[in-house]
């Protein structure tokens, strides 16, 4: 799959940052997830209703992770999703509803 074709989101989450970024996050944000306790994949992030998320600020909003297939059943709803840059956690993402059936647990 290529990189840049547009699909659906994966999953609608609420985005809670803990204030370590110096900066806002802007919409098509593309940090790494941990998806699973053993595997850590990158989504693009889309918010509802705001361009910009302040660095301790919290959003609702969509998740398009790359290559779902690859871990498959790994999210249900109320699950928390760690949101990292390299090792350093710059928050979480709590799952509302999951939009790819092949997520589903």
């Amino acid at each position: 799959m290529e990189a840049n074709i547009e699909r659906s989101p994966d999953a609608e989450v609420i985005f809670i940052f803990n204030g370590i970024r110096r900066g806002p996050v802007s919409d098509g944000y593309r940090p790494a997830h941990l998806i699973r306790e053993d595997y850590l994949t990158t989504g693009v992030h889309h918010y509802y209703g705001v361009s910009q998320v302040p660095p301790d600020g919290t959003a609702r909003g969509t998740i398009t992770f790359i290559t779902p297939e690859a871990y498959p059943a790994s999210l249900w709803v109320g699950k928390v999703i760690s949101i990292q840059e390299g090792e350093r956690v710059v928050g979480a993402a709590i799952v509302e509803r999951i939009l790819n059936p092949i997520l589903k647990k």
